[in-house]
């Protein structure tokens, strides 16, 4: 059996550490590094890891979900402040999968604009749920938009701020 952030033949850890992406050797090209800043969030969403995940932000970060509302979008509830609020909020609010459940994000079409230590990046996503019992399926369960900023801090990618633009209204998850 294949554990957590393993490759085939070798761990999946090269380039980044559990506080964020860090460059080793030759420079790492800056779309790059800000990219897997987002692979790793998404990594550590599905493993429901709120302090991997909440190391990924600055302690000042804020962190906003909206939903789906008419043309536009409207937030939902307070906004997240910090890797400690992001933390807070995975361990707290989202709840385990179930028994022979999992999520998997994907992110796709990133857009990213890189300016010296400041960095945009907006990305579309979909969450599948998977589920092994009864019966073995995979669903798309949500999707929308990641719109974020990092800044580079001691030659590490953190998030500034970040939204989540889900494209359901509120209630509306199947």
């Amino acid at each position: 059996m294949i554990g957590p952030l393993t490759c085939i033949d070798r761990p999946c850890t090269r380039g980044f550490t559990r506080q964020g992406i860090e460059q080793r050797g030759p420079p790492v090209n800056d779309e790059r590094a800000v990219q897997e800043v987002l692979a790793r969030y998404v990594r550590e969403t599905d493993r429901r890891d709120g302090a991997a995940q909440g190391a990924l932000f600055t302690d000042d970060a804020v962190v906003q979900i909206f939903a789906r509302a008419g043309e536009g979008y409207e937030k939902m509830g307070e906004p997240l402040i910090g890797g400690a609020g992001v933390q807070y909020a995975v361990e707290n609010f989202m709840g385990p999968h179930p028994e022979g459940g999992t999520s998997h994000h994907v992110t796709t079409d990133h857009i990213i604009d890189v300016d010296g230590d400041s960095a945009h990046l907006n990305a579309q996503y979909v969450m599948f749920e998977i589920r092994t019992t009864p019966e073995p399926s995979i669903r798309p369960a949500e999707s929308g938009y990641y719109d974020t900023d990092l800044r580079r801090i001691d030659g590490v990618w953190k998030i500034v701020r970040h939204h989540v633009l889900g494209d359901l209204p509120l209630g509306a998850r199947p």
